[in-house]
């Protein structure tokens, strides 16, 4: 049976650089025998109004189809530019919108504990920045990495195996341009393997 994995482009603007990291990690995966689905934040339509899950406004069907492709994944791969210590704001705002209680995670009736909902799903991300990532680790510890790992995926259950920040995009030349879609695309392969 063929590992199943869900590739979500968390860029707001089509063409980035983000989308061809994903290209590259999809390659992978679907030469070695992975199957898998893909959206582009670029192209997903969607409220951003949002101000909790008791009146949340019912899903679109982008984000329907984000928890769809969610639910049915072995693997999640997240791509996303890193923008002032986070992931864009409308990235943001699909996890906001679609990591709702009763998909992602069911907090107990009594305490702080919960159940974690998407138990079973490992993911990795590649995280692009402008930001060299030793100056993030060093300066600012790394704040996206840590958020995106221990606050949303294992708190929903998802066991996170690799995440990636590759940078400086804006000094890159072409040669590290092509060892990091190298990269992306050997992730893909490890992914299924």
């Amino acid at each position: 049976m063929s590992r199943k994995v869900f590739i979500w482009v968390a860029h707001p603007k089509a063409g980035s650089l983000c989308e061809s990291l994903a290209d590259a990690y999809q390659q992978g995966v679907e030469e070695n025998g992975g199957v898998t689905r893909r959206l582009n934040l670029a192209e997903m339509k969607f409220a951003n109004d949002f101000s909790d899950y008791k009146n949340a406004p019912a899903l679109e069907p982008d984000l329907r189809a984000w928890q769809e492709a969610v639910s049915w994944a072995d693997h999640i791969v997240i791509v996303h530019p890193y923008w002032w210590g986070a992931m864009p704001a409308q990235a943001k705002s699909v996890l906001d919108r679609a990591l709702t209680p009763g998909f992602a995670y069911k907090y107990h009736a009594r305490g702080v504990a919960w159940d974690k909902l998407l138990t079973g799903r490992t993911a990795d991300a590649i995280i692009t920045s402008d930001t060299p990532p030793w100056i993030d680790t060093l300066l600012y510890w790394r704040p996206m990495r840590r958020v995106l790992k221990n606050q949303i995926l294992e708190f929903c259950g998802v066991k996170v195996k690799s995440i990636i920040q590759l940078g400086s995009v804006k000094t890159a030349n072409e040669k590290t341009i092509q060892k990091w879609l190298g990269r992306a695309r050997r992730m893909g392969v490890k992914a299924v393997a």
